[in-house]
């Protein structure tokens, strides 16, 4: 008989949006980078064995998206290989996966949102191995589901809220892209919704599903760098440029719309207002200092 509360294994309990899964309260098993290292993996079909979870929410990954240019090969092994090899476990198990994936797996533009079921094409090595893990997963032919997000803000450590936070105290105007649009996506009700998901997971037999889910309303990185400062109490101005004026390493899709709706008429999940969740943010945004070296682009 299925528990009442299933055990849940987490893996990349040591990421920004591990620590936030750990912290609601949820009966979870943590495992960081010491526990399950995904650079190497061969520890991870163990663990699983071992720990023996009802249901398995993986939040691990390399997420540099433009050093990833220039490591592509450690990029594969976490994002992609050692996915696999933890999907697989899992199917030997039965025990039903819950992946997060990203944006990035879809090319520049189309006109509309993606939707789960859009062929990925990614533009970058950080792309490429995100979409290597999706495939790995779905060819282990076990219960899974993989739920895309983007643009993550909150829980502290780097995001691009501490990019801007930081060179807008600097008072300078602050260049930020105006060509690139998606969702910002809160971490407090993705990992609400990661949990939700993994405990409907465990009752659901032949689970094979791919959702999207971020925050609402789709909005300009420049725009939301604006809403980032006002709710700081800052006046810096935003300065309007293209992607190409900032040539970063690794390309981004110019559209990165997520198209929610198979999430809310499967599992009635609807998508979060970030514009509420930036303002909950906002003492902490007025008196925090940002952690340094930040990058732009999550």
């Amino acid at each position: 008989m299925t528990p009442v509360s299933p055990r849940i294994l987490l893996l990349g309990a040591g990421g920004r949006l591990g620590r936030v899964i750990a912290r609601l309260g949820a009966p979870v098993v943590p495992a960081g980078r010491r526990e399950a290292d995904f650079r190497t993996a061969c520890d991870i079909p163990a663990l699983v064995e071992h720990i023996a979870p009802d249901v398995v929410i993986n939040a691990a990954a390399f997420t540099d998206v433009d050093g990833a240019e220039s490591s592509e090969s450690e990029a594969m092994a976490v994002n992609g290989h050692a996915v696999g090899l933890l999907a697989a476990a899992c199917a030997r198990r039965d025990i039903p996966l819950i992946h997060v994936s990203t944006d990035h797996v879809f090319p520049s533009a189309q006109g509309r949102p993606w939707r789960p079921e859009d062929t990925p094409r990614p533009l970058s090595a950080y792309g490429r191995s995100k979409r290597l893990g999706e495939d790995l997963i779905r060819l282990t032919g076990g219960r899974y589901l993989i739920l895309r997000t983007s643009w993550l803000f909150g829980g502290g450590g780097r995001d691009f809220v501490s990019t801007i936070l930081g060179r807008a105290r600097q008072g300078a105007p602050v260049p930020v892209v105006a060509d690139q649009t998606g969702g910002p996506t809160p971490i407090l009700p993705l990992a609400a919704t990661l949990l939700s998901l993994a405990h409907r997971a465990v009752t659901i037999s032949g689970l094979r599903e791919i959702h999207h889910f971020t925050g609402m309303p789709d909005v300009s990185r420049a725009d939301f760098a604006r809403a980032i400062i006002a709710s700081a109490g800052l006046e810096t101005e935003v300065e309007e440029v293209t992607t190409d004026d900032l040539a970063a390493p690794a390309r981004r899709p110019l559209d990165a719309r997520l198209d929610n709706t198979s999430l809310a008429l499967r599992f009635g999940i609807s998508r979060p207002d970030w514009r509420l969740h930036l303002e909950a943010l906002a003492d902490r945004l007025k008196t925090t200092a940002p952690p340094p070296h930040e990058t732009a682009h999550i």
